[in-house]
């Protein structure tokens, strides 16, 4: 047994050693700046150029999205393999945090595009080393204790949802409020914050991760014929074949969005775009290879590694639909509810926020503390770092409550023109167009007064004169000016104050996200008894009943919309809706997110595990990618139809999915020979 790591075990926090607590934080703040990063990108590029957005069509945001997304799990095949060959997890750690650090840096200078996607492509780099390496660290730190291996990837996924509300919170809140930059420089901070604080701490590991562990290569086979006993080789074909379906993968990947917003398509020759058909063509070669590699073991290990493809399947549609979190469902939150609350409702509202915004980081201030105590003299400069990462968390707390508390709704009114427009069949609509300083109104215009709501830290009164801006160039969203950004802005919209509105707030779109990681935190111990239980379900009905409740999100979402017209860009829908979409999607991934890996290690000899490792990945990265394509469908199926009938689509498609697994499962069962 490994020295090092008995001496690992001396120093224990909460009947674990202490340095499970140093990941613990590390990765919480990786999550942090993930999460909040993620929280403000397509509302960022979506929004309009005065405040900072890039007023992008949601097509093309989402569709970078999809992109940012699906190579987020692409790259960490590639940094899990340096990781075991040449670099150890620590290494490869430290390198993945030093290039999210510049990725979220690159993006606070959001304002130039190089900047964002150098940001974006530095974060996808640093994620594919620091990402796999974390997870297998644990792994290795608790070989010679697997009895404790389960407490301890418990207490790691608290702290990557502990970073998930933290970020979304606190980044989605300055974003909002102060500016895109302020939202990804806190991103950054904090990754750098957690960089410095496992840099300072690594001696806690004594020599566990620091090379690359020659005795894990070891390939052992547990399969006890012959025919297992025996290497699989990878062919001088399937490697050929696994260069071009990774090359032609990336390209169609990478080419999405660049056929949208750039208007270079890699993939169109003679006029004609090649993209379906690249596509197409990678995904037979990819099943083909698959399905080689496959038939060459034993029908026992063959049943195994086939019950791990359709989970994978499986997998797709569930994160293809989850993930419209961060996309259509953001854009659902700010555009199509109505998130403006007044008199009681305000008042509770502020009231939950502090309480579910206090209570947990209270909760890990106390985990910080024990930590203090027990690697305080020995780690001094590590835990400096941590405990000044907390004073800035608590000091952003206190700055929220106070701005929620302080912060005024005014009612202001403004001068529109609307313009009438006839077209070829006769029919005659009605144009509304904002009067800007240099807009030049045509002389059959109809001056029109307009009032509307925004909320303010300044104190004005009845008749002060102020400037606005139409966030999102509908004529329903506006945000007050400053006289400096007024100064510095031709589009900004004269207004006066009509009267202020007492006790009255606006919840920010972001702020929905937070939604995701407060429910698992207070319903992943149930689903861990549930699972522990005589009722635990088998394996195709955990993914049945995880997608069954994705749909039921959705159909929630589709109910709620459904007074909607057809082609609206605005509503001003019930949060409630969007509350339990939330709700029953956690609930979807608490069936599913936990299962697919640990079937991966248990039903997969040991030659394929690295590539039915990256079996497994690449369905994610498809999913992900599909969730960006899907959500980018939301403007034309909104326009042909309405947004009700886009939610259905989410809605039928899971639960369709779902009774494909219901009804898998003898199959399943047969294929994973026992396993379970």
């Amino acid at each position: 047994m490994d020295n090092s790591r008995n001496d690992f075990f001396k120093t224990q926090v909460l009947g674990h050693p202490a340095g499970l607590f140093v990941l613990f934080f590390t990765e919480m703040w990786e999550r942090f700046s993930f999460y909040g990063m993620r929280a403000l990108l397509v509302l960022f590029l979506v929004s309009a150029l005065g405040i900072g957005g890039w007023d992008w069509p949601r097509e093309n945001a989402l569709a970078l999205y999809g992109t940012y997304l699906a190579m987020l799990y692409l790259t960490p095949i590639i940094g899990g393999i340096l990781a075991d060959k040449y670099l150890g997890n620590r290494r490869a750690i430290i390198i993945g945090a030093v290039i999210m650090t510049l990725g979220h840096a690159s993006m606070a200078v959001e304002s130039n595009p190089f900047f964002l996607y150098s940001g974006l492509a530095l974060l996808i780099i640093g994620t594919g080393f620091f990402k796999p390496n974390m997870t297998s660290f644990i792994s290795v730190l608790y070989k010679d204790f697997p009895e404790k291996k389960d407490g301890a990837y418990t207490i790691f996924y608290m702290g990557v949802n502990a970073g998930a509300f933290l970020g979304i919170m606190l980044c989605g809140y300055m974003g909002e409020m102060l500016g895109w930059s302020w939202g990804f420089g806190l991103a950054g901070i904090f990754m750098l914050l957690g960089l410095l604080q496992f840099t300072l701490a690594q001696g806690i590991f004594g020599e566990v991760g620091k090379k690359p562990n020659k005795e894990d290569k070891t390939i052992k086979i547990d399969e006890k014929t012959e025919i297992e006993d025996q290497l699989n080789p990878f062919s001088l074909i399937d490697r050929i074949l696994i260069v071009i379906i990774a090359v032609a993968g990336l390209t169609w990947v990478i080419n999405d969005p660049l056929s949208k917003i750039g208007a270079v398509n890699f993939l169109e020759f003679g006029g004609t775009d090649y993209s379906n058909v690249t596509i197409i063509i990678t995904l037979l070669l990819f099943i083909y290879l698959l399905g080689s590699r496959i038939v060459r073991y034993s029908a026992v290990t063959r049943d195994k590694m086939f019950a791990v493809v359709i989970f994978a399947f499986f997998i797709i549609f569930f994160w293809a639909s989850f993930e419209q979190a961060g996309g259509s469902m953001s854009i659902f939150a700010k555009d199509y509810t109505s998130r403006i609350l007044s008199g009681n409702s305000a008042m509770i509202f502020n009231i939950v926020d502090v309480i579910i915004t206090v209570v947990p980081v209270a909760i890990i201030t106390w985990v910080l503390f024990l930590l203090f105590k027990q690697t305080f003299k020995k780690y001094l400069w590590a835990n400096l770092v941590l405990g000044f990462s907390f004073i800035i968390i608590w000091g952003l707390i206190i700055w929220k409550v106070n701005t929620n508390f302080s912060t005024y709704s005014y009612e202001i009114s403004y001068k529109t023109y609307q313009i009438s427009e006839t077209n070829n069949e006769g029919e005659t609509t009605v144009k509304d167009f904002p009067i800007t300083a240099d807009t030049k109104i045509p002389e059959n215009a109809v001056l029109v007064d307009n009032t509307t709501v925004i909320r303010v830290a300044d104190d004005f009164v009845a008749n002060d004169k102020i400037a606005i801006i139409d966030i999102d160039k509908k004529g329903t969203n506006y945000k007050y000016l400053t006289t400096q950004q007024a100064d510095l802005i031709n589009t900004n919209i004269a207004a006066t104050v009509v009267a202020k509105k007492d006790n009255e707030i606006q919840i920010p779109a972001t702020w929905f996200l937070i939604l995701n990681s407060l429910f698992i935190i207070a319903f992943a111990p149930l689903f861990s008894k549930w699972w522990e239980s005589k009722y635990n379900p088998k394996p195709a009905n955990k993914y049945a009943i995880g997608l069954f409740f994705l749909g039921i999100g959705f159909a929630f979402l589709a109910y709620g919309a459904a007074g909607i017209p057809q082609g609206a860009k605005t509503a001003s829908v019930s949060i409630v809706w969007l509350i339990l979409a939330y709700l029953f999607h956690t609930l979807g991934e608490l069936c599913v997110s936990p299962v697919g890996l640990s079937y991966v290690s248990k039903l997969v000899p040991a030659r394929m595990i690295a590539f039915m490792f990256g079996v497994w990945y690449l369905a994610l990265a498809i999913g992900n990618k599909t969730s960006g394509q899907m959500g980018a469908m939301i403007d034309v199926i909104t326009e042909k139809y309405d947004i009700s009938t886009f939610f259905l689509i989410f809605t039928f498609v899971p639960i369709l999915i779902g009774l494909i697994a219901l009804s898998l499962n003898p199959v399943l069962k047969k294929l994973m020979h026992g396993v379970k």
